[in-house]
């Protein structure tokens, strides 16, 4: 515990009471927590907004670097080699990537199998800012996977003519390019991004090649009409070292050694989106949302007995209409939305395995095709004072062959409500309470051995309590606390015993207190930091009072941004993660994983367009393990070791 005293010193000593000074102030706005452009004081729920200037300044190298340092988000960075990464909002733990929903540009990223979100596939260079809706809230206004809340990553738009490039090497034969241009006419805006990275990663079989193209293209007719196209494409080849289990390590093996030196994953992703927007009556607007990505991967895997190569294909189609209306009828405000959201996707499947000699192939075409229709009205009954509501029913169908039961359906009835008091500025406390859910993914839907459905896995259910404050002690300086209680009924998880996706027995709970601040108190020093508390607890059935695998009880972060010369910065942040169990482990029958402490840094020195810029990760060669597992024959502890101290340095350019 030494070893975190100099950042809990600096988080409940530096006081957001010592910053001075005078500040622009600036309205902050938020798109994703109603769907519409509105003010973050009048959200009831637990908001984070990540801007371009906190992208500039930190020490991250890619999104999941940035979330990492966020207060209540739990990250892991599977295979060290920034490309197996999981991002985990209020304690899910191993289904976490199927419980936090991604969007981009309010495009749905999350898929409708176990595969998840692919985060190096959204390049850091090309993000205009992150918002981030913790809670329950956003399973009303976007449906399935959003149990423990939503992460919207919105990119960036021209504005006038730029272009730029920046280059970096690093450890590990690590290479990073991106090249860029934008601007904007009267009436259209364009921004196009190129990115390449290759690395071979800290261990054995963990190097990662990608490739990304993006454009984003606005077209205005005077203040009625907008039009939006965006379009992504992404390529990868990564190589993936597997776990290392503790008699692996007493076998002599090092933490870069592998013992899976042929697993990989080949992976082509791209994307195109239409996005009409029609103003009326001032602010109100009709919107229609349409896109349609492919992703195909291939990928092999090893294990005791044989290997297995999979090569599957997902199609997705995406409608939503939506419809925002906005009034001020005898001095109450009213801002209404409602909309549709329509989802298919088709995964075809062929699967080629060998195990304990005997070779089988499958093929297999399973689709999902899910609807909902929401409401959500914001009430203004005073200035200081708002009421937000609203309602979804949601229903998604399933089509798996071959089957011995082909078809399968779902549905849902949620509703959220909350209230907003800005009592002093624009410091507020709020009040909420919303209702859940996630669907089951094809992979855990359908038995893939036996060709069949799996009839008594059931949706996934929580209620969300949750109640919080923020108070500005000057403009830009500010202290949160937020406490929360998530009551998730028919959990849903992998049973290694049973070998097969199951609900949990009655209820499991989540327990959490949120705390973070920002301050600035000098002119040449910005400080942000919080701590977060989470207890999960099974409270029924055959792991009744046992902790939730994988979720820190305690975590703690500090980032620090020092100017003391003009055109000069350096950055430095602090993440402590608590003791967890090792996924798998709901019977709580091993030790804890370790905690750990990782400090990293970045200098910066800008002359005229010219920015050079060293990242220093894990400044301190901290020895640790950031995921681990259990599993083997026999079973034991499988760790993925983390990087040990490492260097990126570059240059940028900008015109």
């Amino acid at each position: 515990m030494y070893r975190i005293w100099w950042l809990l010193v600096m988080v409940f000593v530096v006081s957001p009471a010592w910053a001075g000074g005078d500040s622009i102030k600036i309205k902050e706005v938020v798109v994703s927590a109603s769907r519409y452009e509105e003010e973050l004081t009048s959200v009831p729920a637990h908001v984070t907004v990540i801007t371009e200037e906190n992208i500039e300044n930190s020490t991250a190298q890619n999104i999941p670097d940035l979330l990492r340092t966020v207060v209540g988000i739990n990250v892991n960075d599977i295979a060290g080699n920034k490309r197996s990464i999981t991002v985990d909002i209020r304690g899910f733990g191993a289904t976490a990537p199927l419980n936090t929903l991604v969007l981009v540009d309010g495009r749905r990223v999350n898929q409708a199998d176990l595969s998840g979100t692919d985060w190096i596939q959204i390049p850091i260079e090309r993000v205009e800012r992150i918002e981030i809706i913790r809670g329950g809230r956003g399973s009303v206004l976007y449906g399935d996977n959003a149990a423990g809340g939503v992460i919207n990553i919105i990119t960036k738009e021209g504005t006038q003519f730029e272009a730029g490039a920046d280059t970096a090497i690093g450890s590990y034969d690590t290479y990073k390019g991106n090249a860029y241009f934008s601007g904007a006419t009267d009436n259209l805006s364009y921004f196009f991004s190129a990115n390449l990275f290759d690395s071979d990663g800290y261990r054995d079989n963990s190097g990662t090649e990608a490739k990304d193209l993006g454009i984003d293209l606005n077209y205005y007719s005077g203040d009625v009409l907008k039009i939006n196209f965006s379009s992504g494409y992404h390529k990868d080849y990564t190589r993936l070292p597997g776990a290392l289990k503790v008699s692996d390590f007493n076998a002599g093996l090092s933490r870069t050694n592998t013992i899976t030196p042929d697993n990989f994953a080949d992976v082509e992703d791209y994307y195109f989106k239409l996005a009409p927007e029609v103003y009326f009556l001032d602010d109100s607007l009709i919107k229609i949302d349409l896109s349609y990505r492919m992703r195909s991967s291939l990928s092999f895997y090893s294990y005791t007995g044989g290997n297995f190569m999979g090569d599957t294909e997902i199609e997705t189609i995406t409608l939503s209409p939506q419809v925002l209306l906005k009034n001020n009828l005898g001095g109450v405000g009213n801002s209404l939305t409602f909309g549709f959201d329509y989802q298919s996707a088709e995964e075809n499947i062929l699967n080629n395995s060998i195990f304990w000699g005997t070779r089988s192939i499958g093929t297999f075409k399973l689709e999902k095709e899910s609807y909902g229709f929401y409401i959500n009205d914001d009430i203004k009954l005073i200035d200081s004072l708002l009421f937000s509501g609203g309602y979804r029913n949601d229903r998604a169908n399933y089509t798996l062959n071959p089957s011995t039961l082909e078809r399968i359906s779902m549905d849902e009835d949620l509703y959220t409500a909350g209230v907003n008091y800005n009592f002093y500025d624009k410091s507020y406390a709020y009040i909420s309470f919303s209702k859940s859910f996630r669907y089951p993914v094809l992979d855990e839907l359908f038995s893939f051995s036996r060709s069949t459905i799996n009839t008594r896995l059931n949706p996934q259910k929580s209620d969300n309590y949750e109640v919080g404050v923020r108070y500005y002690f000057m403009d830009s300086n500010y202290a949160q606390a937020n406490l929360f209680r998530i009551n998730t009924e028919n959990e849903i998880f992998f049973n290694s015993t049973l070998y097969a996706n199951v609900n949990l027995d009655g209820i499991s709970r989540r327990d959490g207190v949120e705390l973070s601040f920002s301050t600035q108190p000098a002119e040449w020093l910005m400080l942000n930091g919080s701590y977060t508390y989470l207890k999960t607890k099974i409270k029924e059935g055959m792991f009744k009072r046992n902790d939730i695998p994988n979720v820190p009880k305690s975590k703690l972060t500090l980032e620090a941004l020092f100017s003391p010369v003009r055109d000069f910065s350096m950055a430095l942040n602090g993440v402590y993660t608590g003791e967890r169990r090792f996924q798998g482990d709901f019977a709580n029958a091993y030790d804890e994983q370790a905690d750990h402490i990782v400090v990293n840094s970045k200098l910066k020195y800008r002359w005229n367009d010219l920015t050079a810029f060293l990242d220093i990760n894990n400044l301190f060669d901290e020895e640790y393990s950031e995921f681990g597992v259990i599993g083997g024959f026999p079973v034991e502890n499988a760790f993925f070791p983390s990087p040990k101290r490492n260097f990126l340095a570059g240059l940028s350019v900008d015109f």
